[in-house]
């Protein structure tokens, strides 16, 4: 019997997928916990819609994250830190400082885990911090340190 998976069940296929089970395996398991429906013509129909609209959602979300990615290539946050004989910060700049400047600073809201800082900033001066936007668009941000 042929089913369309509505969730991921293991052992059996993902989400959205067509599948041939054993017509028992069908009635009795997946059908009654609405893991899955039979794959009428109707429901094929339906299965299609779905996948055509996710690919839409997904062609607009790639696109938002370019123009953001253009966006944020452009900017430079500039944080200041208290700082102590020749130029050594205090503590550091971290992810989550940079993110709250960002919104502050230009009314972007990037979640810090976003931004992939191999290690705290812990020198004045401009570096440069890549922010990863979508798997497939990736950023670079300024990010200006100065002296308080």
């Amino acid at each position: 019997m042929k089913v369309i998976l509505q969730q991921d069940v293991k052992g059996t296929g993902k989400k959205g997928e067509v599948k041939e089970v054993s017509e028992g395996y069908a009635r009795n398991f997946l059908i009654p916990r609405k893991l899955a429906i039979p794959a009428t013509d109707g429901n094929m129909n339906t299965l299609k819609e779905q996948k055509r609209l996710e690919e839409k959602r997904k062609e607009a979300e790639l696109k938002e994250a370019q123009e953001l990615g253009q966006r944020i290539d452009s900017l430079t946050v500039k944080l200041s830190t208290k700082t102590g004989q020749g130029g050594r910060v205090f503590g550091s700049i971290t992810s989550k400082q940079i993110s709250q400047a960002l919104k502050q600073q230009h009314q972007l809201q990037i979640d810090k885990k976003k931004i992939l800082l191999d290690e705290p900033i812990r020198a004045l001066g401009v570096t440069k911090v890549p922010v990863k936007l979508h798997p497939k668009v990736s950023a670079t941000l300024s990010v200006q340190v100065v002296e308080e």
